[in-house]
């Protein structure tokens, strides 16, 4: 169901509050985040170029993306995410707790 866990990936907590959850990942090469579901929706930003190795439950993919590259996923998403590449990685992850109150945030 997910990846055998012998290297674990950092997260450093960034910012926790009612709207946004911000988490740095720093993997190693093979590190793994561990099977998890998103509770919010959320966005990822890569740091550093390279392959995240998805497991969904059933199947791995390799996603290749380049440095600075961003995508988001839709909450209740489960799976667990190894550093597919032979070099460390990172990446930024926003989970969006509250959207409507992003609207209310001052933009100055």
């Amino acid at each position: 169901m997910a990846f055998t866990c012998t290297i674990p990936a950092v997260a450093t907590l960034q910012q926790d509050d009612d709207t946004v959850r911000i988490t740095r990942w720093d993997f190693e090469p093979g590190a793994v985040t561990g099977w998890h579901t998103h509770g919010w929706p959320y966005f990822v930003i890569m740091l550093v170029a390279g392959t995240l190795r998805i497991h969904d439950g059933t199947k791995e993919t390799d996603v290749p993306l380049a440095q600075g590259q961003a995508y988001m996923r839709q909450a209740g998403i489960q799976h667990d995410v190894m550093n597919g590449s032979p070099h460390p990685i990172a990446f930024v992850e926003i989970e969006v707790k509250q959207p409507a109150a992003l609207k209310l945030l001052p933009t100055s």
